[in-house]
């Protein structure tokens, strides 16, 4: 008996001298379609985070892109995911004409990343050259209700058109609409996304192409959070000159539900491996920290603003 109990105690003052295990933690990341940019990079962030972060397993999600990641995020299906910095403005507001029944405010920000460029690319045969000229003719306007969607109706708003304008609308991802364009069964495709996004790459060395610019006036039109940019010549093959466009900042987002430790790890992963996320995908290379807590339209979580005090970004 004596034998007994002086094995449960010592038992027992083991585990008091045991260093605490971590109870195993989960890592959604949401991010877009396959072919758009959100989704390399959700899998880069995916493996940092697999590999840095003790007791932790992560799973990268295919998504419908920003409004879809937002909506996942506040029913609790998701830690951490890839917006445009519209949709989530929109989504704190609580815009259902852009696919928010409610205000999301479980919503935090983890940082700022870098910015989408709209890309307009039509086909050289479909005689599409400017905005104006989509007039009558087809254009895929991204996922329905999707961020590069909300940019759609943005961008052609503001040249004085609507989608009653166009020959027809087609709701379809990146890699569906150049299969569509390839077929010659669409003329034109916008795409809000990094640029070099592997369906216009891909697009552009299947068949001579267009890249339709978006003159600075049109984009002042618009105003924050869309700026204006340029696509640099030979991003795609057959673009020989700079092309003008509007850009809008994309941003990594989680809830309120995540708790402080496990956001401060996952910003501080993110903007202290940029090397790796440069490698993912050539946006990356665009992500700075000097910007990451700077413009976004709702708070930021606790565990990121503690990563930011630390690295002298807020005070």
């Amino acid at each position: 008996m004596k034998r007994t109990i002086f094995g449960v105690a010592a038992a027992f003052a083991l585990a008091a001298t045991a260093p605490c295990v971590q109870a195993q933690s989960f890592i959604n990341v949401l991010t877009g379609g396959t072919s758009g940019v959100y989704y390399p990079l959700g899998v880069a962030i995916g493996k940092i985070y697999g590999d840095k972060i003790p007791n932790v397993k992560t799973q990268v999600q295919a998504t419908k892109a920003s409004v879809e990641n937002l909506i996942l995020l506040q029913q609790g299906r998701g830690e951490i995911a890839f917006t445009l910095g519209d949709s989530l403005k929109a989504a704190w507001d609580g815009d259902e004409e852009a696919g928010f029944k409610t205000k999301l405010d479980k919503l935090r920000t983890i940082g700022a990343i870098y910015p989408n460029y709209i890309q307009i690319v039509a086909t050289a045969e479909s005689g599409i050259k400017t905005l104006a000229d989509l007039k009558g003719k087809s254009l895929s306007v991204g996922a329905p209700k999707s961020g590069t969607e909300l940019n759609s109706r943005a961008i052609l708003s503001a040249a004085g058109m609507t989608y009653k304008d166009l020959g027809k609308v087609e709701y379809l991802p990146f890699a569906e609409s150049v299969d569509l364009m390839k077929n010659r069964q669409l003329g034109a495709t916008l795409q809000s996304a990094g640029l070099g996004v592997a369906s216009l790459k891909d697009l552009s060395t299947s068949a001579p192409i267009t890249v339709v610019s978006v003159p600075k006036e049109t984009v002042d039109k618009i105003g924050p959070p869309f700026i204006a940019a340029t696509i640099p010549a030979n991003t795609y093959t057959g673009q020989d000159k700079d092309v003008p466009t509007a850009a809008v900042v994309n941003y990594l987002v989680t809830s309120s539900a995540v708790s402080d430790d496990l956001a401060y790890q996952m910003t501080k992963l993110v903007y202290e491996s940029l090397p790796e996320l440069a490698n993912a995908h050539a946006a990356g290379k665009e992500i700075k920290l000097e910007t990451a807590a700077t413009g976004s339209p709702i708070p930021l979580h606790p565990g990121a603003i503690r990563y930011y005090k630390e690295k002298g970004l807020i005070k």
